[in-house]
């Protein structure tokens, strides 16, 4: 079981023809559960505020305006990919086991990530076998 778990959210757009990366929070998680709950936490962060729901009080009458059908919905993917239990659990598993997690949606200009990975595993992966050559 690995105990520490490292994770990251950012946002990927273009600049002057480059992808750039916008870091919007990391969290080094103590735990399996934390690390879950950050994230969860982090993708409803974004889709609240992408698409704050229309009954706040705090929103002028007019501030929102609706998009086509067919238009790409980070906010609903963000806010069915925390609310799917089996999603969770699929995540916890591949965490719990050292893989790299990672869960990206975009709309037209931005990409955005959620990425995890155990520290464990990143510390293993660096004291792998070294490369051994003989000096003459």
């Amino acid at each position: 079981m690995h105990d520490e778990f490292l994770c990251h959210v950012t946002a990927y757009g273009v600049c002057d023809g480059r992808r750039i990366g916008v870091p919007l929070g990391t969290y080094r998680a103590p735990t399996l559960a934390l690390a879950l709950w950050w994230l969860r936490d982090r993708a409803s962060w974004i889709a609240e505020r992408l698409d704050p729901q229309p009954d706040r009080p705090h929103l002028p009458r007019g501030a929102l305006t609706p998009v086509a059908d067919d238009a790409p919905d980070v906010s609903r993917v963000l806010r069915a990919w925390c609310a799917d239990a089996g999603q969770q659990e699929l995540v916890g598993e591949e965490l719990a086991a050292g893989r790299l997690v990672r869960v990206a949606t975009s709309d037209e200009t931005t990409e955005y990530e959620l990425l995890a990975e155990s520290v464990d595993a990143l510390r293993m992966q660096r004291t792998g076998p070294a490369l051994v050559l003989p000096v003459a």
